[in-house]
Parts: C-alpha cells; sequence; structure tokens
C-alpha cells in the first residue's frame, strides 16, 4: 500500500498533467508563429477563448453534432488566422519589430471585445465530450475530460512531429524559420507560409480553449489562462516546440503541486516566478537556441 502523502503528491501531479497539456497546445501556436514571423503574439488567449466560442455557437445555438462541430471550429479558426495575418500583419512587413508586438496587444483587447460583444460576458456551461463520472486507477482518480486532454495533446505533439519533419510544407516552414531570405532564394513562398503559420496557431489555439472549457468553465476572462503560457514558451524556449511542450507540461505540474501544497493565491504567481528565475539563469530556456553575436 503506497503512503497516502505519496498519492497526493501523484495525485498533483496527474491533473497538473492536464492542466500543462491545455498550456502546450497554446504555446505549441504561439512558437510556430514566432519560429516563421518572428512576432511574439501576445493576442494567444485571445484566440483559444474565441476558438472555444466559436465552439460553443456550434455545439449550443446551431446545434451541429459535436464532432462536426470540432472539425468546422477547427477551419472556422484557421480561416481567421490567415484573415488575421492578410488584415493586421502583412501591412506591418518591414516595420519594427516592436510595432508589431503593440499591433498583437491591440488585437487582443480587440478579439476580447469581438467574443464579449458577440456572446456576452456571463458564464457559460461547455458541454462535455465525454462522462464526468471519475475514474480510478491505482489508488489515483482523473476525471474522463482530463484523461482525454492529455491524449489529444499527445497525439497532437505526434501529428506535428510528422507535419514537420516529413511534409514539404513542414520542411518549409523549418527554413523559414531559419533563414527567410534563403527560403526566398530556395523557391519557398515566405507570405504563404506566413499565412499558414496564423492558421495552425489558430486551430492549435481553439483546441486548448476547447479543453480548458471543459474543465473550466467558457468566459471571456478565459484568455487570461493565455498569459501563463508565456512563462511555459520562456521555459522552453522561443523557437523550440519540443520546448514549447514539454514548458507547458512543466509550468502546469508546478502549479498544481504550488496550488495543493501552499495554496491557490501562491499557485497564481507560481508561473511567472518560474519565469523570472528562468531569464535570469537560462534565458534562452531548455531547449532554446543559444545566439552569440560577435562584432
Amino acid at each position: 500500500m503506497l503512503p497516502e502523502s505519496f498519492l497526493n503528491f501523484m495525485q498533483l501531479v496527474l491533473n497538473g498533467l492536464a492542466v500543462g497539456s491545455i498550456y502546450a497546445s497554446v504555446a505549441l501556436g504561439l512558437v510556430i508563429i514566432y519560429k516563421a514571423t518572428d512576432v511574439f503574439n501576445f493576442a494567444q488567449g485571445e484566440l483559444m477563448t474565441l476558438g472555444a466560442f466559436v465552439c460553443y455557437l456550434f455545439v449550443v445555438q446551431l446545434h451541429i453534432p459535436i464532432g462536426w462541430a470540432v472539425l468546422i471550429t477547427f477551419l472556422a479558426t484557421a480561416l481567421i488566422g490567415l484573415i488575421i495575418e492578410e488584415l493586421f500583419f502583412k501591412p506591418m512587413v518591414g516595420e519594427p519589430i516592436f510595432s508589431v508586438i503593440m499591433v498583437t496587444v491591440g488585437l487582443s483587447v480587440f478579439l476580447k471585445g469581438i467574443i464579449g460583444l458577440s456572446w456576452g460576458y456571463s458564464i457559460k456551461k461547455f458541454p462535455l465530450f465525454v462522462s464526468e463520472a471519475p475514474i480510478s486507477f491505482f489508488g489515483f482518480i482523473i476525471s474522463p475530460i482530463q484523461l482525454a486532454t492529455i491524449i489529444v495533446t499527445g497525439f497532437l505533439i505526434t501529428i506535428f512531429a510528422l507535419f514537420f519533419k516529413y511534409t514539404d510544407t513542414g520542411i518549409g516552414m523549418r527554413a523559414v524559420a531559419n533563414d527567410q531570405d534563403a527560403a526566398l532564394l530556395m523557391g519557398i513562398g515566405v507570405r504563404k507560409i506566413f499565412g499558414l503559420s496564423w492558421a495552425i496557431s489558430a486551430i492549435v489555439a481553439a483546441l486548448g480553449g476547447v479543453l480548458l472549457s471543459n474543465i473550466m468553465y467558457l468566459h471571456p476572462s478565459l484568455s487570461s489562462v493565455g498569459i501563463k503560457v508565456f512563462p511555459a514558451v520562456v521555459l522552453g524556449g522561443l523557437d523550440s516546440i519540443p520546448g514549447a511542450i514539454v514548458g507547458g507540461m512543466i509550468i502546469g505540474v508546478i502549479e498544481n503541486i504550488t496550488g495543493g501544497y501552499l495554496g491557490g493565491d501562491i499557485k497564481e504567481i507560481t508561473s511567472f516566478v518560474i519565469l523570472i528565475a528562468i531569464l535570469m539563469v537560462k534565458p534562452y530556456g531548455l531547449f532554446g537556441k543559444e545566439e552569440i553575436e560577435r562584432v
């Protein structure tokens, strides 16, 4: 019989992995945009929330079966990502990077306003994909939606790993991330890659929003969870896709353990304490590529 203290600790780890999986999926989208365009998207949390509300529209308001609703949500959010890149960021090509980042800040406010105007500010209950009955094994308890979140994120990681390694488009995105000028010389459509990066980022953000809404609630303030993705990205490395996944998992687990032992107030600041520590000790993150500028 395992000690109760150990069971409690592992229960916190298990619950943290579920939340960390959502952080990882949203962080993945943020890193994809950064790798392709050098833009740190401060509107990622709002894209996540918008995706969740779009799915809510299809499932609850239009009564579309949930499987089809999720698929249509992915198509709709991909289109939104393409439109955002075309309207907001294509005109910013060649502008100082600080100006582009400020556009993402303005975009976050704009999207939050659109969400509030379209769906209101009352808390909504997202229809669960799976049963609410908890699953018990070896003394641990996990809800089906938490288990589904971990499995879906693992599947997502596998799909993207194969996409970036074996498909022409994925290899082209990696080439643009490494050197845009060289990619242009090789005949790669950099503008197309930019749009595709925003589309993929919007899709994975929507997935994270749908999963998170099943675990928590649906409200425009859900986008504040996206802020916690930034420490995960910095921890893993700004330019590392595996780092985004690992960073999200680590932040989720540490947050949950801290909350379990020290309380919810401490939990809310844990990720930012980690962010400060990483920037002081290892600013390029666990998997980020260190750049040395010689003069």
